[in-house]
């Protein structure tokens, strides 16, 4: 019985700070999606389908390859991530059901979307934004090399575990899951050392 009533405690006291926190959200966060926006769109308009130009006029760009696509982590904390994701290529595959907001800001090429129980495509061109609900799931989909800035806000934690799966299921590319472990480690305790959730 003491068990019992402890690990109540214990619950109440984690989903008490949970609420507390989660319904302070907006404080945590450093950046806007419609900076991020407009910041994609004025690279577009200077640089146009220059993918290297583009990306180097917001910020440095560096491969670190997947297996559905590459990113480089400009910015990592608990409540957000920044990063550039895209491929040359093109992919496909399901966008997860996740604890954050995510805006994807396409600086090159076009992403398709379906949500389930719709019968068209979404369809977001150069310059557009997918913004994928927090707690939403769809198919998405670049036909061709397509390129974009990600924006995700809210908890990002439990992120993670959609980007590890497939390490283990699949791919079994150890080498990049640590790099991107230790990159967005790095990124988030650094970031908590300076009192940023």
């Amino acid at each position: 019985m003491r068990t019992l009533t402890f690990l109540g405690v214990i619950v109440g006291l984690f989903s008490s700070l949970f609420y507390f926190l989660d319904s302070h959200l907006e404080k945590f966060y450093i950046l806007e999606p419609t900076q991020l926006h407009e910041l994609s769109k004025n690279a577009i308009a200077e640089h146009g389908n220059d993918t290297a130009a583009v990306v180097k006029y917001i910020w440095i760009f560096n491969n670190a390859g997947g297996a559905m696509g590459a990113m480089y982590i400009i910015h990592a904390s608990i409540t957000e991530y920044l990063i550039i994701f895209g491929t040359a290529v093109g992919t496909e595959g399901h966008t997860g059901r996740h604890t954050a907001d995510d805006y994807f800001h396409i600086i090159r090429g076009t992403q398709l979307a379906y949500a389930p129980g719709t019968y068209t495509p979404e369809v977001y061109p150069q310059g557009s934004v997918h913004h994928l609900r927090r707690g939403d799931v769809k198919q998405y989909k670049m036909n061709d090399a397509c390129f974009a800035l990600e924006y995700a806000r809210g908890w990002i934690p439990p992120m993670l575990f959609f980007g590890y799966v497939d390490t283990f299921t699949s791919t079994l590319d150890f080498p990049t899951l640590w790099r991107t472990t230790w990159v967005t480690a790095r990124e988030m305790v650094g970031n908590l050392a300076r009192m940023k959730l």
